[in-house]
């Protein structure tokens, strides 16, 4: 609650009740997480509810052109138009990613992932991870895995480093982890 009323500019108690206004509506989920001296925190986390809050750039039209090229052109084709629009996807990111240090250019990636609607963050300690906690393509990702793959070359590319891809779901929840440098198997 305190990094959060100082990020936003507001009170405590005002934090609070909008979360527990949230909360009420469906839209955060609460669990106790104990320290080791005191009162245990209260932490909020979103729920699936939530989901219908970011952007989403994909939708069903988008899966049924996907579909209705490959009942036209064969089965490669779906394959063949997602991987020309990742190749633009790469050349366009390439100009705006910059940066002499991988820390650097990972940075600029965060930035523009999170203006797509990934909810994109760095987290570093010994190990860089770029952490998406939404994926405005998740239905695509769901029917064509190759977007997967796509999304980590992307990244190896602009980062110029090995990457490795870990995706998980907690309480329906989309959390995707990209693991920059030495990746461990």
């Amino acid at each position: 609650m305190k990094e959060l009323a100082a990020q936003i500019g507001m009170s405590y108690m005002g934090v609070k009740q909008h979360c527990v206004d949230l909360q009420k509506d469906g839209y955060l989920d609460t669990s106790r997480r104990p320290k080791p001296q005191g009162r245990p925190e209260m932490v909020y986390r979103l729920t699936l509810r939530t989901h219908e809050l970011f952007p989403v750039t994909s939708n069903a039209f988008t899966t049924q052109l996907l579909d209705s090229a490959q009942t036209l052109y064969g089965p490669a084709a779906p394959e063949k138009l997602i991987l020309m629009v990742y190749r633009e996807k790469v050349a366009r990111y390439e100009s705006q990613v910059k940066g002499e240090t991988v820390f650097e250019r990972a940075q600029c990636l965060v930035r523009l992932r999170d203006a797509e609607g990934c909810m994109a963050e760095i987290e570093s300690d010994n190990n860089l991870r770029i952490v998406e906690y939404h994926s405005p393509i998740l239905d695509l990702l769901r029917t064509f895995p190759l977007i997967e793959r796509l999304e980590t070359e992307l990244f190896q590319q602009l980062l110029k480093e090995p990457v490795r891809r870990v995706e998980t779901s907690v309480s329906g929840l989309y959390c995707c982890t990209y693991h920059v440098g030495m990746v461990p198997s």
